[in-house]
């Protein structure tokens, strides 16, 4: 990476010291445990409170969510990410933040959250990644980041990139995707309040095969949407490449959006299966925006939803 840019937005004039400390000492406890010893909601360990956007379905098991993904960085199968993602270092971790804002620069994890600390949120949200399932995020809008770094006038879409280290993430020494993995969004998608950086699922911080230590959730969209362990955001003026268009332009568009009505040129979308009910569990029907219709509708007024997939 380049020389470094001096971080000169002060996130501990806004949360307590003594706010931050207790919540690093909380996540470290919650590091330490077994996988599968979960001893109560986020609420109870993080000092999170409901997000508004929770749905009352219940969410999956914290072992569902953690051994079925998607992360090619550690290969291509969906027990991958869960058998190699121990490899990966995330302390120290860092976050470049550029392109058109106010204060770019080099944040470290820590830096970010103590900025946010008082303003993270369960959000029991349903997302579509292998298959569907409904996961209990822990962390914050999207939009009190940028905020807080001030997106200048000209920027329209939001970039993000994941962390290359192929001697950690063996699946990088394979040409599956052009490294690193990127994404993107539309300004106005990326400062809705449903698009969030989760830190955690459940009592735990983020395992590492889900994303660790910082990712993006996007729950109207499909789950390749939602780039995991990023170490760059950039505010741009034109629309940034996202891995998947780049490789099968005719398959994936920028957008992505969960739509029941335009099928995969391989596949139909218009039902799916929700993780943790077996290979031969029923099938129902898949749900526009992937139930948030009513919430992000507006975002796509007048738009031809086949043209812009």
């Amino acid at each position: 990476m380049a020389g470094r840019w001096k971080n000169d937005l002060n996130w501990s004039d806004i949360t307590p010291k003594a706010a931050y400390l207790n919540r690093r000492q909380i996540m470290a406890g919650a590091g330490a445990m077994a996988l599968g010893s979960i001893a109560g909601p986020a609420l109870a360990k993080l000092n999170a409170k409901p997000s508004r956007y929770s749905t009352d379905e219940k969410p999956n098991s914290f072992e569902d969510i953690t051994a079925y993904n998607n992360f090619y960085e550690f290969g291509t199968g969906k027990d991958d990410p869960a058998r190699y993602a121990g490899a990966l270092t995330i302390d120290p971790w860092s976050v470049r933040i550029d392109g058109l804002v106010d204060k770019p620069g080099d944040y470290s994890f820590d830096d970010i959250m103590t900025g946010v600390q008082l303003e993270e949120r369960i959000y029991r949200l349903r997302c579509v990644e292998a298959w569907s399932m409904v996961v209990p995020w822990v962390g914050f809008e999207l939009a009190d980041l940028l905020n807080r770094v001030g997106v200048q006038p000209g920027a329209k879409y939001v970039a993000f990139e994941t962390l290359v280290r192929p001697e950690e993430m063996w699946g990088q020494t394979r040409n599956v995707v052009p490294w690193p993995y990127r994404e993107g969004l539309r300004l106005d998608e990326a400062m809705h309040p449903l698009t969030i950086l989760a830190t955690g699922l459940y009592d735990e911080p983020m395992p590492k095969q889900n994303g660790a230590p910082i990712r993006l959730v996007v729950p109207w969209k499909y789950g390749f949407k939602s780039i995991k362990s990023i170490v760059r955001i950039s505010l741009v003026e034109k629309m940034p490449p996202n891995s998947w268009n780049m490789i099968l332009p005719n398959e994936y568009g920028f957008y992505s959006n969960v739509n029941p009505n335009v099928d995969h040129p391989r596949w139909s979308q218009a039902s799916e299966r929700k993780v943790g009910g077996g290979l031969f569990s029923k099938r129902v029907p898949t749900k526009m925006f992937n139930g948030y219709q009513k919430e992000i509708a507006d975002l796509y007024a007048g738009m031809d939803l086949a043209k812009f997939y």
